[in-house]
């Protein structure tokens, strides 16, 4: 009879399109799911706060499913490598499967721990479960990775459609004995005092069938009219599907084919737009597989020198948005309420830290790294790299977003910021992104005293724009 095999969950955290638990069933024998809480194996990225809350919710709903599919969940702290080696010889398991990471830590632990079991003559096998490429075999002609985005999308349509989601499996053989288990709530995870994560509460369901429902959600109310309203903070007109799949609550396979089977009733410029979203994700870790110093060196090396101007006191009105600039205000308050930010205000929020504040991008990577629910090693890195001109197919560094201009064009009649900047809510529409500039009378009619209810600008944004490019300058000057 085919022994027993471990089916180890990391960021694939559901039963459906699942290839390592695919494997592990036809294996024939019992399959046992474990789930390591491995902190030395995410390197100089530990888990954030958010994560930490998303992953408890997480792990709780997949135990659920596991039950209803006739096995235990097994949950277990401390290094990989021993946790596996521990339960092997609790068992009579002799096969390990699991689904790959991609990130710089998680490729080096993972290719020692197959070695290590392989040369013992345990059957260790990894696949392709987070992606709908692996990032090694989309290559240029000259085989080597690309640095543009455009042509690598080009690339990966060239390739054969992705394949079909798998089924989850109806039924899972249970081992005679299980081995220990960590109880989730040991963990930790949660927050306690103060407990804020109740607005992530309010505002997510994590866990496999709330990454289907939000998928259907999005595809029945706003996908027709994606390609606009994906720019359009106070509607909802993206998918939110970031953290789903970040923790692989669902595959991007199973979103690419559920997308364009809409095609069918929804244009095809809507479909392919949203398509092309999945392909930056793509692209995203791509980069970090092939530059995996990404999250902390500049990808273009001649930013190492940039002149920044770190200041605690300026980033720290950031982060609690108090930066006198309301589009960029509603973002952050957003995002710590909620665990996420809307994609054109998280540009926005980012270009006014490195660019109208001259804060490292770093410090900005970190911040949303602790305050995401999709906080994702590479979509982090490399948007952040992406803003402050600094990464692969970036923006110019010269391109410096005016928070007034992109909150009066994306949010023009102020839904956005009325929601998360209440106290400015009964400015009237054309001073609210610029509440300076409001008359007197104005600003008393709507109950408004700057600097006590709203702060002022904590910089001038023409001068600031005007102290970035001299920067930029500098830089150039250096090079030459």
């Amino acid at each position: 009879m085919p022994k027993a095999a471990l089916l180890w969950f990391r960021q694939d955290l559901r039963l459906a399109d699942n290839p390592a638990l695919a494997a592990a069933v036809a294996a024939g024998g019992a399959v046992i799911p474990l789930y390591i809480l491995d902190e030395q194996g995410m390197g100089n990225w530990p888990l954030g706060g958010a994560s930490r809350w998303w992953l408890h919710g997480s792990l709780a709903t997949l135990t659920l499913s596991l039950a209803r599919a006739g096995v235990r969940l097994v949950l277990r702290r401390g290094p990989a490598a021993t946790v596996i080696e521990d339960v092997l010889k609790e068992t009579d398991a002799e096969a390990v499967y699991w689904n790959r990471c991609y990130e710089p830590a998680a490729v080096a632990r993972d290719r020692h721990i197959k070695q290590q079991l392989r040369a013992r003559g345990v059957t260790a096998e990894s696949f392709n479960s987070a992606l709908l490429f692996e990032p090694w075999s989309i290559k240029t002609g000259q085989g080597t990775p690309f640095k543009v985005f455009t042509p690598f999308w080009g690339a990966l349509r060239r390739q054969p459609t992705p394949a079909a989601p798998m089924p989850p499996p109806p039924r899972l053989r249970a081992p005679e004995s299980m081995p220990r288990s960590d109880a989730l709530d040991g963990w930790g995870l949660l927050p306690q005092r103060p407990d804020w994560a109740g607005g992530l509460r309010d505002s997510w369901v994590p866990g496999e069938s709330g990454a289907r429902q939000r998928l259907a959600d999005f595809i029945d109310s706003a996908l027709r009219d994606y390609p606009a309203g994906r720019d359009r903070p106070g509607q909802v007109g993206t998918s939110r599907l970031s953290p789903h799949l970040h923790w692989g609550e669902i595959s991007p396979r199973q979103v690419w084919h559920a997308v364009a089977a809409a095609a069918s009733h929804i244009s095809d410029a809507a479909v392919e737009s949203y398509l092309r979203e999945l392909g930056w994700r793509e692209f995203t870790h791509h980069l970090l597989f092939h530059w995996p110093a990404l999250p902390e060196e500049p990808w273009r090396p001649e930013f190492a020198r940039f002149p920044w101007q770190p200041d605690a006191k300026l980033l720290a009105a950031w982060q609690r948005g108090q930066t006198g600039y309301p589009m960029v205000d509603a973002g952050m308050r957003e995002l710590w309420h909620t665990g996420w930010m809307h994609n054109r205000v998280r540009m926005i929020a980012a270009s006014f830290l490195v660019k109208d504040l001259l804060i490292p991008w770093q410090e900005g990577e970190a911040w949303f790294w602790d305050t995401l629910v999709d906080a994702d090693l590479a979509q982090n890195a490399a948007s952040w790299q992406w803003v402050a001109g600094s990464g692969a197919d970036a923006a110019p560094f010269f391109r410096i977003f005016n928070p007034v201009g992109q909150g009066e064009r994306f949010d023009p009649r102020g839904d956005f910021v009325r929601r998360w900047v209440p106290e400015l809510a009964r400015l009237p529409d054309d001073v609210l992104h610029k509440p300076w500039l409001a008359p007197a009378e104005t600003l008393q009619a709507a109950d408004v005293a700057l600097g006590r209810d709203y702060p002022a600008p904590i910089i001038a944004h023409g001068e600031a724009r005007q102290r970035a490019l001299a920067a930029f300058q500098s830089l150039k000057a250096t090079a030459e």
